[in-house]
């Protein structure tokens, strides 16, 4: 595991809001805790709300951008299934945020050729 790949796990580990010690984080990673310990000043510096010592544990205060992806062909089209699906979903905050979504993801990805089909991530009205 890259330390890239290992500073996104740990922000997975903490995003549920609740305090982990770096000893379990440490375990979970397969990595020494003083590796944790660096990390997460590595992510403190980096602007990551993190707050925690050594020995306590650590947490995360409020919610974090998520850094830019790159996704695949395969992988947007999933993502437009999923959302096509929430967005019919039952529970109206459901929909609701499925149709934030698509609207946040739209307004950052680049111009894409037009297809058959309507896509939720495609401006309204735009074919594709």
């Amino acid at each position: 595991m890259t330390r890239n790949e290992r500073l996104e796990q740990i922000m997975m580990l903490l995003r549920d809001g609740q305090l982990v010690r770096a000893q379990d984080m440490a375990a979970r990673l397969g990595v020494s805790e003083r590796t944790i310990w660096r990390d997460m000043k590595t992510l403190v510096d980096y602007g990551v709300p993190v707050e925690g010592e050594r020995g306590l544990g650590y947490v995360l205060r409020r919610a974090v951008a998520l850094p830019p992806l790159v996704l695949s062909a395969d992988e947007m089209a999933a993502l437009n299934h999923v959302l096509r699906l929430a967005e019919a979903h039952a529970d109206t905050r459901i929909g609701t945020g499925a149709r934030s979504l698509a609207a946040k993801i739209r307004a950052v990805m680049p111009p894409e050729p037009e297809e058959e089909d309507e896509s939720p991530l495609a401006p309204p009205g735009a074919s594709g």
